[in-house]
């Protein structure tokens, strides 16, 4: 359920996107970026208003349903030793993400496989599949043996994720901005939910000058690299090495601004 807070800047939100020209998702999938360069930010939500006002000339947004904001979950798979995890928290380049992406509005179901290479680079490639559980199909089996190195009998759920997004696509050049906001975490009993946080992704084939950047700049906001998944390893797994994240965690907790979640923050 949402908090009286995620309600209350949902419907500033909904307003202030409701002035955005629509853009359907055959169009945004024409924009193929399964090869792109990702460039990432993080911010309170109360600058999100602001942000999308000045966005809101230079980008269409996308619209299914008559919903501009669409809710995912997401499932991880990772080793028992969080290999996945350690890769991105130790800086090392040619790493991969593994996980089942369900888009709740459409019910569609997708297993990806997302690989960061040491040029910098994003390439996702995906398989649609019709079960979203902790179980591992031959099918997907096959696909991560055949696209990683990592043996599937050592995989399992690490974290699930639930968000909700908000597309965004330049008008006049190929980059598309992701939005996710309302970001909840599980692994086991634990649950973290982060109302305050926005995670933003710019994502282009190569590295062209971004309006949307230069938006962010304006409001003092600079790429991090940092991601959903890595935010949510470390919250739930006290014990797990974080060295190289300390400088992340404190950008976390001053974006929070509230003793509540400094607290989360700071218990490392």
């Amino acid at each position: 359920m949402r908090s009286f807070f995620i309600i209350k800047m949902y419907n500033n939100i909904q307003k202030i996107i409701s002035y955005f020209n629509a853009i359907s998702l055959q169009k945004v999938c024409d924009i193929n970026l399964m090869n792109r360069i990702d460039t990432k930010f993080i911010f309170n939500i109360t600058e999100l208003n602001d942000i999308l006002k000045k966005a809101s000339k230079k980008y269409n947004i996308l619209e299914i349903n008559n919903s501009r904001i669409l809710d995912y979950k997401t499932q991880y798979f990772d080793t028992k030793n969080f290999d996945m995890y350690l890769a991105h928290q130790n800086k090392k380049l040619n790493r991969f993400k593994i996980r089942k992406r369900k888009y709740m509005i459409s019910n569609i179901i997708f297993f990806e496989i997302k690989f960061k290479s040491n040029k910098g680079r994003t390439i996702k490639e995906r398989i649609k599949i019709k079960n979203f559980s902790n179980e591992l199909s031959d099918d997907i089996k096959k696909f991560i043996e055949r696209k990683t190195s990592f043996n599937c009998s050592n995989l399992r759920q690490s974290l699930l994720i639930d968000f909700s997004r908000i597309t965004l696509i330049h008008k006049k050049q190929k980059e598309k901005i992701t939005i996710d906001i309302n970001i909840n975490y599980k692994y086991n009993t634990k649950n973290i939910n982060l109302p305050f946080l926005v995670i933003t992704e710019v994502k282009s084939e190569k590295h062209n000058k971004s309006d949307f950047i230069e938006i962010l700049k304006k409001q003092k906001i600079y790429k991090q690299n940092i991601s959903k998944y890595t935010i949510g390893i470390l919250l739930l797994n006290k014990g797990i090495k974080y060295n190289n994240f300390k400088e992340k965690l404190l950008t976390l907790s001053k974006i929070a601004n509230n003793d509540k979640y400094n607290y989360v923050f700071n218990k490392y």
